[in-house]
């Protein structure tokens, strides 16, 4: 009986177990998988979070890029506007055409350096959120070239066979009914008339 226990003792003792080491050789221990499914898992959609995440703005910054969005649509609708007010009431119109001739030239010129200024600056500001994109997005392309080149040679070993079947060559077909005409064809005469 004690030569069992120790028999026993060492296979499944309470330091080691024996045989479930040894099974763990060959079968994949279900709650280790299960815990490394678990941490690939968080890992990929930690990955896919730093990639979509979008920057917040506070209040100020969308209350200011409202602001900066108005002058466009102002200044498109104001002219509209005074073709509307125009075939409503001419002769308001024309009250309000004759203030805006009295306006003095210096007037006109900050006026435009002052929309120069406005729409320049937003110029500027697109092209430099372009310049970070185009950034981002070349950062990219060689993980995309590396894909392609994958995605080729997938449809060249897939495309492999039926195009050794489609440029093999094939032996002439064996024609065992005579025909004239195939006969005269190849020979260069003339088929015989047929009555």
């Amino acid at each position: 009986m004690a030569l069992i226990g120790r028999l026993l003792d060492a296979l499944f003792g309470t330091g080691r177990n024996v045989v479930a080491e040894t099974a763990g050789i060959f079968i994949e221990n279900a709650d280790m998988g299960a815990a490394r499914a678990t941490a690939l898992q968080t890992a990929a959609l930690s990955q896919f979070g730093q990639e979509f995440a979008v920057p917040r703005k506070g209040a100020f910054d969308r209350l200011m890029d409202g602001v900066n969005r108005l002058p466009r649509p102002a200044l498109a609708l104001g002219r509209l506007g005074l073709f509307v007010s125009a075939m409503v009431d001419p002769v308001w119109f024309a009250a309000r055409m004759q203030g805006i001739a009295l306006v003095p030239e210096p007037l006109w010129w900050l006026l435009g350096v002052i929309v120069s200024f406005y729409f320049g600056a937003r110029h500027q500001a697109k092209g430099q959120d372009f310049q970070r994109e185009l950034a981002t997005t070349l950062a990219q392309a060689p993980q995309v070239v590396a894909s392609q080149l994958a995605l080729e040679r997938l449809r060249r070993s897939e495309a492999a066979p039926w195009e050794e079947a489609v440029t093999a060559p094939t032996a002439p077909l064996a024609i065992d009914d005579p025909n004239p005409a195939l006969d005269a064809w190849q020979t260069g005469r003339r088929p015989p008339a047929t009555k």
